[in-house]
């Protein structure tokens, strides 16, 4: 008879999957809960670590950059959303859409374009957005265009919007 397969996945990136050739229902509900079981294990040993990546900043190491201006901090939602929900102090507004662009400008441009002083690749850079996602599309453009100390605020205006509040 054909092979019956299952595929679950992809977890992380890894796709996992089992199959029997042949076998009765029995069995394969067995293959399934060893699969769901070491699926739900690699998961949780996936994010049980309480480091940050090297690439993420945290809220108090983003205050600490601003107070002592020691990064470029680019936020890369779109100008309505700066308008409507606010903005990081210190943060210069460059959508995602336009950062391959301006990274790549000469500083005067840059400067009458975004309103701030344009990142040297040797700069610290530091992307926001809303949270987290279109930040770390920036930071890998920024990478692929030579630039070398990149990270990004991970939480983005949702964490740092609620940690404001609370100080």
């Amino acid at each position: 008879s054909a092979p019956h397969g299952l595929v679950l996945g992809p977890a992380n990136g890894i796709w996992i999957g089992a199959g029997t050739s042949s076998g009765s229902a029995e069995g394969r509900k067995n293959n399934l809960r060893n699969i769901h079981a070491t699926h739900k294990e690699y998961v949780l040993r996936s994010f049980s670590s309480s480091q940050l990546p090297e690439t993420d900043v945290s809220y108090e190491k983003l205050k600490k950059l601003l107070a002592t201006r020691t990064s470029v901090v680019i936020d890369v939602r779109e100008p309505w959303e700066l308008r409507e929900y606010g903005n990081i102090p210190g943060s210069i507004n460059v959508p995602l859409g336009q950062v391959n662009i301006a990274l790549q400008l000469n500083p005067e441009e840059f400067k009458e374009k975004y309103g701030g002083d344009m990142p040297q690749p040797t700069d610290h850079i530091v992307f926001s957005c809303l949270a987290g996602i279109r930040s770390q599309k920036a930071l890998d453009q920024a990478v692929s265009l030579g630039y070398k100390d990149v990270q990004h605020y991970a939480g983005g205006w949702q964490d740092w919007a609620k940690c404001e509040q609370e100080s």
